[in-house]
């Protein structure tokens, strides 16, 4: 099974709120997905991430979005992540 970091969207029609989940490849945009690793706001400029969560989906082997990955970059997350890939 081929995990993705992806977004996930919520709120109303002209009014977008995101959540970035965790979620198989092979899955709608708004399926199921396998758990929630943070939200995102673009209207209001708002991110959310649960580090522990995300970086867990990073070890093992989940692949960001485009997206996912600026927005994980912008909390630190991506860069704690390659330190923790060069420590192992």
């Amino acid at each position: 099974m081929a995990v993705k970091l992806r977004l996930t969207r919520m709120g109303a029609k002209k009014r977008p709120t995101y959540r970035i989940v965790a979620s198989d490849s092979r899955r709608k945009r708004d399926g199921e997905y396998i758990e929630l690793v943070g939200t995102y706001n673009p209207i209001a400029s708002e991110t959310k991430i649960n580090e522990e969560v995300a970086l867990k989906w990073l070890q093992q082997g989940a692949i960001p979005s485009d997206t996912v990955k600026n927005l994980l970059s912008k909390a630190g997350i991506m860069k704690k992540y390659a330190d923790m890939k060069k420590g192992n």
